[in-house]
């Protein structure tokens, strides 16, 4: 055998044998990377339902094996929403948003961006709105107390004035009350306005502007407009 038959058949065999340790290698750091995101998912889940028992929020309807594919996509949503608020809202509260806003199809960031600007970018869960001839608004979502319990009520969970201060409590009922808002007016315009003013507040403002389109409703489309999550595109509209 000629000295480059001898190479063309060691490269023959060497090439190969070099693709497919390659593969396997890859395959295997995909498989590690995949057992590392699922330890991860099931501890932030583990802890976010610690922490729901804690407060008034019902876990009776989550089921991690059924919802998996929902609970992978709140992880990278708590995720994002943690880097974003620089570790202030924290990322079972993610966990927690995605999960319900998955339920209503609704963009998480909404109302994300809506509880930003209603409590200030560290999410203060102890916000105490300044006094007005309503009275006081109270907790990350600003909820009202002449508000508050019927929502609660359409979500089928108790009412309390402190129960406003729970984080949980208020991403449930801000999602609940935005749904609720949106079937109503189906226009996110409205909705945000009157979550803001009320929904008489609302008429009152179309009738001195000739439109729902306020700053408030502008600020937080606009900036929920900066992220990006396909998984979670809102299909109401």
């Amino acid at each position: 055998m000629t000295y480059y038959k001898k190479l063309l058949l060691a490269i023959g065999i060497i090439v190969p044998a070099i693709i497919v340790f390659i593969f396997i290698q890859n395959y295997r750091e995909m498989q590690e990377e995949l057992a590392l995101q699922e330890e991860q998912m099931e501890q932030l889940y583990g802890s976010m339902k610690d922490q729901l028992l804690q407060s008034p929020m019902t876990t009776d309807s989550f089921d991690f094996e059924e919802e998996h594919a929902v609970w992978s996509d709140s992880m990278v949503l708590a995720e994002t929403l943690y880097e974003d608020s620089e570790g202030h809202f924290k990322q079972e509260w993610g966990m927690y948003l995605g999960h319900l806003t998955s339920q209503r199809d609704m963009d998480p960031f909404l109302v994300y961006e809506l509880l930003k600007l209603e409590s200030g970018p560290s999410f203060d869960t102890d916000a105490v709105g300044p006094q007005t001839k309503y009275g006081q608004a109270y907790g990350m979502a600003q909820f009202m107390t002449n508000t508050a319990p019927w929502i609660a009520d359409m979500a089928g969970v108790d009412y309390r004035q402190e129960l406003l201060f729970d984080p949980f409590y208020a991403i449930q009922l801000s999602v609940e009350y935005l749904d609720f808002l949106y079937d109503y007016y189906e226009d996110w315009d409205k909705t945000l306005t009157a979550y803001n003013r009320g929904m008489g507040g609302l008429e009152t403002f179309i009738e001195q502007n000739g439109h729902a389109r306020s700053d408030y409703a502008v600020t937080i489309t606009e900036q929920a407009q900066e992220h990006t999550a396909p998984q979670f595109v809102y299909n109401k509209e």
